[in-house]
């Protein structure tokens, strides 16, 4: 046997094994992956700044780098790509200079970089957080907001401790309704206030005063004198969460209210002539889903008028693109559409591909940016890919101008996405949902099923990547999602059809119909059925056990156990109980408990894995350990699973969402059959 034959033969035997098992999505691809976010497109429409998201192996951390992407021809150059953080990019008006935000100083402050001359300046040395970052239409100012410190509260007079003594750390006085916010624990005394600073450097201005907080998108009057602004200037503002009103400020700190309407306005857009103002609105009603309409004001009439009023959907972001349309997106049966609408109200779909900003969970996601000539920049994602830069034009033309993950993806066998749609059993609601199925998939073949449930519960899935699920279709099971009754983007009475309803029965059934119709598809093993969900889905998965043991194994992540705890010891209370329940807690027992997992219980003989973030303030750890303990004083098979470090978004670390990940895949693998 020759030497080349023999080589031949060993390449043969050896070699396809290895390369079969990198085809498949694995935990540490996870690390690889990256996304646009945050597109810019130039006044010239020539190039796009964008955020380039990348994850740290070494740091565990996302890596946000600023790029350039010319239109025309698809050429990137990095701006900025380097290991500090890079936010917020903003074009100059004449697109002859960037406005970002870096911690390139040591702490995260306002930037410019002269793209002709390649210089950066630095040009704040501020001490709390910045928001709102916008050039002024001459080009000679930038505004933004930031928090203004206060004093935290005091109480007691302590007595001066001996020199050298050391003694315990301070009290620390609440006074405030709202203290506390997820990702951040307590919050910071103060309010956030409106600044401008020449674009050239010097000192900051404050514009705005008084205890209220003043965030949110900032515009600028044509004349670059004033800026418009939504805020909640109620003196009770923290049990007025649903209201907020436009406001002008001038640079003598003169405030004009503009709008006065029961409920929310917000996100002010002028025309390039400043004539109208477009904005955004939202009612008050004590209801947990509320559709963002559009509105017009004339300026100088102060007259305003809603658009497209009977447009059953949520609309955001409008951007002026001419003198009577605006772009626009809206979410639509699972996916994100970009669009435009005329002042007449007249709405023109341009793609539903916006998406991908999300990576571990197939959540409708995306961002876009317009100039005025009809030019849009946009995320562009699939059910393969997650985002990438794109362009498109009024007339609906759509080029995508980055790859991203091709070099990670394009030699990876992935689960493929399909499309169901079938009826609750519980009234015959129509439910869309989605199923991945393995890579290398034979219909002829049985898979266990896992059903994951989304959060919110007034959020959606749809046809994109999803890092979490492509993994356990990598592992062999076919990945049912769907959007139950409450999700977004069906309309206000789909929405409605969960108030004072979550969790229930009738969500459930929604999901238990669609296992169903999984199962008469023929490639479903009946016996290894599993279930999975985080936060609202958490709460369905931990309901749903306790409705029915056709589940193997669940695994129930960062959940609410029990209302009546739930609402009074997390950060979303305030908005919570008068949207979400008929009513206070000790009004209402029997309604929060009957909405509780932890009044079924005693139902209850799945084996359960419980995992949660131990700094969540959302859905707090005490949620979790009440159901755990429960589980544990009955005998049933469960494991809690605790985070470190971990807030409400507990995949927000690429080794968190592996962990997340990979926990999952072997307590299901436990008990699969």
């Amino acid at each position: 046997m020759s030497i080349n034959l023999k080589r031949t033969l060993v390449a043969c035997l050896c070699f396809p094994t290895v390369a079969l098992a990198n085809t498949l999505f694995s935990a540490n691809d996870i690390f690889s992956l990256e996304y646009a976010s945050d597109v810019q497109l130039s006044p010239s429409g020539q190039q796009v700044v964008y955020i380039r998201n990348s994850n740290d192996v070494m740091k565990d951390s996302t890596r946000r780098n600023l790029w350039l992407v010319d239109t025309k021809t698809g050429v990137q150059s990095p701006l900025f790509s380097d290991e500090n953080q890079y936010m917020s990019p903003r074009w100059s008006p004449d697109g002859s200079k960037v406005a970002f935000l870096s911690n390139a100083s040591g702490s995260t402050q306002i930037h410019v970089h002269y793209l002709t001359e390649n210089r950066t300046a630095l040009l704040s040395q501020l001490e709390a957080g910045i928001s709102g970052l916008t050039w002024s239409p001459d080009g000679k100012w930038l505004a933004f907001s930031q928090l203004v410190a206060e004093k935290p509260a005091v109480i007691a007079k302590m007595p001066a401790k001996p020199k050298g003594a050391k003694w315990s750390e301070p009290a620390i006085v609440i006074d405030k309704a709202y203290y506390q916010a997820d990702g951040q624990g307590l919050v910071k005394p103060g309010y956030r206030h409106v600044f401008v600073m020449p674009s050239e450097g010097g000192t900051p201005r404050q514009l705005t005063s008084g205890n209220y907080h003043h965030s949110g998108k900032l515009t600028w009057r044509s004349d670059s004198k004033a800026l418009v602004f939504s805020a909640n200037r109620f003196d009770d503002w923290e049990y007025k969460r649903l209201e907020s009103d436009l406001f002008e400020i001038d640079f003598d700190g003169k405030l004009t209210q503009l709008t006065d309407a029961p409920g929310s306005e917000h996100s002010p857009e002028f025309s390039k002539d400043g004539k109208q103002l477009a904005y955004l609105t939202a009612s008050n009603e004590l209801n947990p889903y509320r559709n963002h309409k559009l509105a017009i004001m004339a300026w100088s009439s102060k007259e305003s008028k809603l658009i497209a009023a009977d447009f059953d959907r949520s609309i955001a972001d409008p951007t002026w693109v001419s003198s009577n349309t605006l772009a626009i997106s809206y979410d639509d049966f699972g996916k994100r559409k970009l669009a435009t609408i005329t002042t007449k109200g007249k709405i023109t779909d341009l793609t539903d591909t916006l998406s991908g900003t999300t990576l571990g969970r197939p959540y409708i996601s995306g961002e876009f940016s317009a100039n005025y000539s009809g030019n849009i920049a946009f995320t562009h994602g699939t059910a393969l890919r997650p985002s990438d830069v794109a362009v498109a034009t009024t007339s609906g033309k759509v080029k995508q101008l980055t790859h991203l993950n091709d070099d990670l993806l394009d030699h990876k066998t992935l689960g493929q996405v399909h499309e169901i749609s079938y009826q609750s059993s519980f009234d015959g609601e129509t439910i869309q949902g989605w199923y991945i199925t393995p890579p290398n998939f034979d219909p002829n073949k049985k898979y266990p099923l896992l059903l994951e449930i989304h959060g919110g519960p007034h959020l959606a899935y749809g046809p994109h990547f999803s890092a979490e699920l492509q993994r356990y279709a990598a592992e062999g099971y076919v990945v049912f999602y769907d959007n139950h009754r409450g999700s977004s983007s069906y309309g206000e009475r789909f929405a409605m059809l969960l108030k004072y309803k979550y969790s229930s029965k009738e969500d459930f059934a929604d999901h238990n119909s669609g296992i169903d119709a999984m199962i008469a598809k023929g490639f479903i093993d009946e016996k290894n059925l599993f279930i999975a969900g985080g936060s609202a889905g958490g709460i369905a998965t931990a309901y749903a056990i306790g409705l029915t043991d056709r589940f193997n194994a669940a695994v129930v992540v960062k959940p609410v156990i029990n209302w009546l705890s739930k609402v009074l010891t997390a950060d979303s209370g305030l908005t919570q109980i008068p949207t979400q329940f008929p009513g206070m807690p000790w009004e209402h027992v029997d309604h929060y408990w009957q909405r509780s997992p932890l009044s079924l219980v005693g139902n209850v003989t799945t084996p359960t894995m419980l995992m949660t973030g131990e700094e969540d303030k959302r859905t707090p750890m005490a949620e979790t350990e009440q159901f755990y303990q429960a589980l544990k004083l009955r005998k049933i098979d469960a494991v809690l699973v605790k985070i470190p470090g971990a807030p409400h978004g507990i995949a927000g670390r690429p080794s968190r969402m592996i962990s997340k990940i990979e926990h999952s895949i072997a307590w299901f693998e436990k008990y699969k059959k």
